[in-house]
């Protein structure tokens, strides 16, 4: 992925953290949808195959956000990034929860995709005192 980064922000290791969760997530999301694209006996969907699209879809919004971060000078502005960038966090670890309820061999790998996440939130508390 090409933001246009500025030559300092892909050496911020919250930016690398951001990266990583987006390639594990994608991941985890292919292998999950594998498993729960079938129907149900009752022609039904599996319910937990769209909380698999909602982790793609959060994490790869993690980057834009510090990029934006980043480049606003708006105090306001900036900070408004930043619970952006929490509540993105927030939602993509309660889908990874919720997806861990499914009947997915694939869940079995939501624990490191946790794991980045709780990384993650400790690298962006650090990065938030240097802004």
């Amino acid at each position: 992925m090409n933001y246009n980064l500025p030559s300092h922000l892909s050496d911020l290791p919250v930016y690398k953290k951001a990266m990583d969760i987006i390639m594990l997530s994608r991941s985890i999301s292919t292998y999950i949808n594998q498993d729960l694209s079938y129907l149900n006996d009752d022609g039904s969907e599996d319910r937990h195959i769209y909380f698999s699209g909602d982790i793609v879809q959060q994490s790869t919004n993690l980057a834009p956000e510090i990029i934006s971060a980043e480049r606003e000078r708006n105090s306001d502005k900036k900070h408004k990034h930043l619970e952006s960038l929490d509540r993105l966090t927030s939602k993509l670890y309660s889908n990874c929860s919720r997806l861990e309820r499914s009947k997915s061999n694939g869940k079995d790998y939501l624990p490191i995709l946790k794991g980045e996440l709780k990384t993650f939130k400790k690298l962006q508390r650090l990065w938030m005192l240097t802004l």
